[in-house]
């Protein structure tokens, strides 16, 4: 990850944890912020298709809300379709270092905040970054994943 990270131009700050972070509260706890300024992982697909949300930990996606901003049906993906896409487990797949890009959406609650974490590929460990990194990190589209951000 941290080559990766290098490479978007990333100054690689690495957290590990002595114990799992695999939830935004446990990862938010452990970082001593706000639970919204976890940025989580969520893989789901559109029409078949892996789709990536950055979502802030303070909320859930509003798979039908969302489906109809990007176009196509969202169902949650089952662990083996989220480990073919990101080459990661649940409970820490990154935004980026993935085998093949991933339509990625980012969710503008997040920008709400200075500073956000995401993971870093692993269950243990996160790194800091902000919406606006994020967004170029991953190329992925800003927009509300739940009706109240609109």
């Amino acid at each position: 990850m941290k080559d990766v990270l290098v490479a978007g131009g990333v100054e690689p700050r690495i957290r590990w944890f002595e114990t799992a972070t695999p939830t935004a509260v446990s990862a938010a706890a452990e970082l001593g912020v706000e639970v919204g300024a976890i940025a989580n992982s969520l893989v789901f697909t559109i029409d078949g298709e892996p789709l990536l949300v950055m979502t802030s930990g303070a909320h859930r996606v509003d798979t039908a809300f969302l489906g109809a901003r990007l176009g196509g049906r969202i169902r949650r993906a089952d662990a083996d379709t989220v480990k073919a896409a990101t080459g990661q487990t649940i409970g820490g797949v990154a935004p980026v270092g993935h085998p093949a890009p991933i339509r990625t959406v980012v969710d503008v609650a997040l920008a709400g905040f200075p500073e956000i974490w995401a993971a870093a590929g692993h269950a243990h460990t996160v790194f800091p970054t902000t919406f606006d990194e994020l967004v170029r990190l991953t190329g992925g589209e800003p927009t509300p994943v739940e009706p109240s951000e609109v």
